[in-house]
Parts: C-alpha cells; sequence; structure tokens
C-alpha cells in the first residue's frame, strides 16, 4: 500500500532535527531505502516552503511536496486524499496529528502514527534485501556463452 507522509511529524521520531538544514533531505533519503526495500511509493509533504521553493520534485521513486508557507502540509494531504476520491483507501496515511488522522478517516485511508511508522520503517531498513541474482554459471556454461559471442557457434 503506498504512503502519503507529514514529513516534519516525522522527522523527530526518527531521531532527526527540525533544526537541522537537511533534515528534509535526510528524511527523503531514508524514506528511498524504505521505498526500494518494500516496493511502495511515498510521498512525503512538507510545509513551511520559502518563496520560490514550493512545489513537487522527485526523488527517485519518491514524491516530495514542499508546501508554501501560508499553508500547511496537513492541508496539502487533505487535498490529496480528496481528489483522490475511492483511491484513497488504497493509500496509507503516516502523522501522528489528529486533524490528519481524521482527513485519513473521513476519505477512507488507512493510517499509521508516526511511531508506528518508524517501527515500520526501521524493521524494513534492518532486514537483508532479498537476492534476485541467480546461481553463477558453471565453467562449461560460461565456456559455451563466450563461443557463441565469439561467432563460433
Amino acid at each position: 500500500m503506498p504512503f502519503l507522509i507529514d514529513g516534519h511529524n516525522l522527522i523527530p521520531k526518527l531521531g532527526l532535527r527540525l533544526d537541522e538544514p537537511d533534515d528534509e533531505l535526510e528524511l527523503v533519503r531514508l524514506l528511498q531505502d524504505f521505498a526500494r526495500i518494500r516496493r511502495q511509493p511515498v510521498e512525503v509533504y512538507f510545509d513551511g516552503a520559502p518563496v520560490g521553493q514550493a512545489g513537487m520534485r522527485k526523488f527517485g521513486s519518491i514524491k516530495a511536496h514542499f508546501v508554501r508557507q501560508g499553508t500547511t502540509a496537513d492541508a496539502a494531504i487533505r487535498r490529496r486524499l480528496e481528489s483522490m476520491d475511492k483511491a484513497a483507501k488504497n493509500w496509507t496515511v503516516v502523522s501522528s496529528d489528529r486533524e490528519v488522522q481524521s482527513s485519513a478517516r473521513v476519505n477512507h485511508a488507512a493510517f499509521l502514527s508516526a511511531e508506528e511508522f518508524r517501527t515500520l520503517m526501521r524493521s524494513a531498513l534492518a532486514t537483508p534485501p532479498r537476492s534476485n541474482e541467480e546461481k553463477p554459471l558453471s565453467s562449461r556454461e560460461v565456456d559455451e556463452w563466450l563461443s557463441i559471442f565469439k561467432g563460433e557457434k
């Protein structure tokens, strides 16, 4: 299930500091690893973007929404859920903010507190990645491929 995340709500729960200049990018980096391991889309919302910095930016598979000053990430998440209509039920909203959780509930989306998501994220990041690699080729198979590439067969 894809995730809509209240970024500034999650940052301190992961031991990051909101007063650090790169706190948002550090969260995005962690979310990239999480999304890659879980193979699930993630959208994260940050409020308080200065003039000229607001908008959506992609960081690999992560969509980061920088919400302009004068509005909130909470309102942007609510608008996103409303725009999804019935598809909102397929998403999980991550925030410990009761207003955001209420928006998720009203739009039939699932929700997790930031603390619950932290546990999910730590578990995913601690799990060794699954290997999609096949067994190594035998020396006979290597010789066959070499002869094919050399045009001998």
